[in-house]
């Protein structure tokens, strides 16, 4: 499915490959991935989670949702679905095999309490939950081992997804903040 755009589009760049009359909507624009690429993918000033951890700013201001003795539960700031948090050892690990058993424990746990806080706040159908080991198995920040836990519902992907690797997210990340807090398991 291709979608012609012409030059008055907001999103068209002369950059784009001309397929006939149509342009290709593989480079959609995201300009807020600009901050991603510039403080996060391309730094190499350590660890983006351990520099967050270390910044001194309030858990709010980080999105940090819970903090245990060994492990946190973080919001993603660039999020698949509303909801979608990480959940993580405190201590900088990269691979799953030397996350202490004691971490794994804590971490553990707390990843079933962000399923349940996830359940409370938003009633998804199902749930995700997902490791990637390495960057060629998709992790974005490979130094700092990290589980995803994403809520899902029936038709949460659309179009755009499919056609222009882009997501469409119903509420500010604040908003997802205070909800998923509000409801986290006592």
């Amino acid at each position: 499915m291709a979608f012609a755009l012409t030059t008055s589009s907001p999103a068209y760049a002369t950059t784009w490959p001309s397929i006939g009359d149509r342009v290709s909507l593989e480079h959609l624009w995201a300009g807020w991935r600009t901050e991603y690429i510039e403080t996060t993918a391309g730094s190499t000033d350590g660890c983006v989670f351990c520099r967050i951890l270390s910044s001194g700013d309030s858990d709010e201001a980080l999105y940090v949702v819970r903090r245990e003795s060994d492990c946190l539960a973080i919001l993603n700031v660039y999020p698949y679905t509303s909801g979608h948090m990480m959940v993580m050892p405190t201590r900088h690990v990269a691979e799953l095999e030397d996350v202490t058993p004691e971490e794994a424990a804590d971490v553990w746990a707390l990843l079933a309490d962000s399923v349940r806080a996830l359940k409370n706040a938003y009633s998804p159908q199902g749930m995700n939950v997902g490791i990637n080991l390495g960057r060629v198995a998709g992790a974005g920040i490979p130094g700092h081992f990290h589980l995803h836990v994403l809520p899902r519902w029936d038709g949460d992907t659309n179009f755009m997804t499919t056609v222009a690797e882009a997501r469409i997210l119903p509420e500010a990340l604040s908003a997802t903040y205070e909800r998923i807090k509000k409801a986290w398991p006592t």
